[in-house]
């Protein structure tokens, strides 16, 4: 999810202190994120396989209710299983094989006792009942929960969103990305002359007398904050795709008044499928299809029902966060969210102390997307000028098990450090391979950031350990401090990681060379114009002639 570092400069400032919004510094911890970012107990004991969410969704008083039958495989015996929801939202009551449970509950985790006894290997299920109105978001989708709005019409258009502060904050589940359910069945009911465009495909449509109900299903895995209820008065359109693994349906789901200008905007979609298929390997959800649906608010990766709010403008609200042009080139939210289908969907972060996995890949797709179509030159100038927006205030890498992510650093200082490890691989084809790779080895995975770090390095037969170290886990830049004479270059860094190892491209007019800087000083010939030299551009690193 998720979202964009050049937000900082004007939307932070309207998020109250004590807001639990994305992407904003935690300097302490209570047992409520403990719960909620740690594989408990109570969670450890079973594994998901199948969610059946039912909700009820009545605008006009901002009231939800419904019930979740959620399917698991037990691998250990145990009698306490957590799910968590949250307040205001509350658990009606929980069943097994018709049976009332007791639950015990702190505040957003819900501890029930099975009477049932729970043998390794069993699939079991329980039943969740809940009602109440649930958390409307301040500042969506950094600050989530339900948008409930009104279109130009007077008619109301809802939607979810919830990374960061938990899919439980609209439905009750086993609110940690370590575990992924194996498919899922969305049905929602809506007010008549309303329409739902949840995750997967449509399966069926009941009509009844007040209401409509809408049935999805979702055949591939999927985290919980993918998911997402998108109600308006919307019209559809779409198209098939010729993919890398067959026809793809590419549907798109708007407002009444939006449809004309939709249809050429979203042109853009098919030409993000064309760039990202080569850059990672095919799109990884076939099976569900893919959707934009236009929703109130600037949008978000909702797995295969990616939601749009970039005000039909190209850029990021019609800005280019990169000042270099090539950001008005393309929909902003079209390319990243989409984006985030490879990276976030396909490989999603056990952690979200590992945010960066889904973030720095999607940001850095956004110059990918440029090289795809207007040459590698461009897509440098662009990831480039995004370095502007970094801050350098904090790791990218947040603390564990306490829901904490990192800087929203991650976004394009993340992008700035994969665009440096391409310039110390000299080899682009290698590159997209291990692109494709990740998607391919890491498919439907949810992974750490060693793994990620590791298979790089494998990959790339290089080792890139201190690299990561750097710029993930310290708020330091690499300092080049250097002395060029014109014959000798003299050289090293500062402001770097025990051992860190970055090799460095640079040049005197037209002689190259390639330097290994250590902490200690080094010397290497060099002739040229002294004038001339410089590092080169695509190495995010400070320089500084001593």
């Amino acid at each position: 999810m998720k979202h964009f570092t050049v937000v900082l400069f004007f939307l932070f400032l309207s998020i109250s202190s004590h807001s639990q919004a994305l992407l904003q510094a935690k300097d302490y911890f209570t047992a409520q994120d403990s719960l909620r970012g740690s594989i408990t107990p109570e969670r450890a004991w079973w594994d998901l396989n199948f969610y059946d969410l039912k909700v009820t969704i009545k605008p006009e008083d901002k009231f939800i209710s419904g019930s979740n039958t959620i399917k698991y495989t037990v691998l250990e015996a145990h009698q306490i299983l957590q799910i968590d929801l949250q307040p205001p939202l509350q658990i009606e009551k929980v069943t097994q094989d018709g049976e009332e449970l007791i639950v015990s509950s702190k505040i957003n985790a819900h501890f029930i006792t099975l009477k049932k006894e729970q043998k390794k290997g069993d699939k079991n299920e329980i039943t969740v009942y809940y009602s109440g109105k649930p958390r409307e978001a301040k500042n969506a989708p950094w600050d989530g929960g339900f948008s409930w709005k009104k279109d130009n019409n007077g008619k109301d258009f809802v939607a979810t969103s919830c990374q960061g502060l938990g899919a439980s904050v609209w439905w009750p589940n086993k609110d940690h990305m370590y575990d992924e359910v194996d498919s899922m069945a969305i049905s929602v009911t809506v007010p008549k002359g309303l329409m739902d465009v949840s995750n997967g495909r449509l399966k069926s449509v009941q009509e009844h007398e007040t209401t409509t109900t809408y049935n999805w299903y979702v055949a591939n895995p999927i985290n919980n904050y993918g998911v997402n209820v998108n109600v308006g008065d919307y019209v559809h359109f779409g198209e098939k795709y010729p993919g890398e693994k067959g026809t793809l349906d590419m549907d798109y789901y708007v407002l009444k008044d939006d449809l004309e200008k939709a249809k050429i905007h979203f042109e853009d979609a098919p030409k993000m499928m064309k760039a990202f298929e080569h850059w990672f390997g095919p799109y990884p959800f076939y099976e569900d299809s893919f959707k934009l649906v236009e929703v109130p608010y600037l949008g978000m990766e909702h797995q295969s029902s990616v939601t749009y709010g970039n005000q039909f403008m190209k850029g990021y609200l019609g800005r280019d966060l990169s000042d270099t042009g090539w950001g008005l080139k393309f929909d902003f939210i079209i390319i990243h969210e989409a984006g985030h289908e490879w990276f976030a969907n396909n490989i999603t972060y056990k952690d979200i102390a590992d945010m960066w996995l889904h973030e720095s890949f999607t940001a850095y797709s956004e110059s990918l997307f440029i090289e795809y179509y207007y040459g590698k030159e461009a897509a440098e100038d662009y990831v480039i000028g995004t370095r502007k927006i970094i801050q350098n205030d904090r790791p990218i890498i947040g603390a564990y098990n306490v829901n904490n992510e990192g800087s929203s650093d991650m976004y394009y200082k993340g992008a700035n450090l994969l665009n440096t490890i391409r310039q110390v691989l000299n080899d682009d084809k290698k590159w997209r391979s291990i692109l494709r790779g990740l998607n391919k080895d890491f498919y439907h995975k949810t992974v750490t950031t060693a793994q990620i770090e590791n298979y790089i390095s494998e990959m790339a037969g290089i080792d890139f350990s201190t690299v990561f170290d750097q710029y993930l886990r310290t708020i330091e830049i690499p300092v080049l401090e250097y002395h060029y004479d014109g014959k000798k270059l003299k050289y090293r860094y500062t402001h770097v990681v025990n051992g860190f190892a970055l090799p460095l491209k640079v040049s005197a007019g037209d002689k190259t060379l390639w330097i290994e800087p250590t902490t200690e000083w080094n010397t290497s010939k060099l002739k040229g114009d002294i004038a001339a030299f410089k590092v080169g551009r695509n190495f995010y690193i400070d320089v500084k002639k001593s």
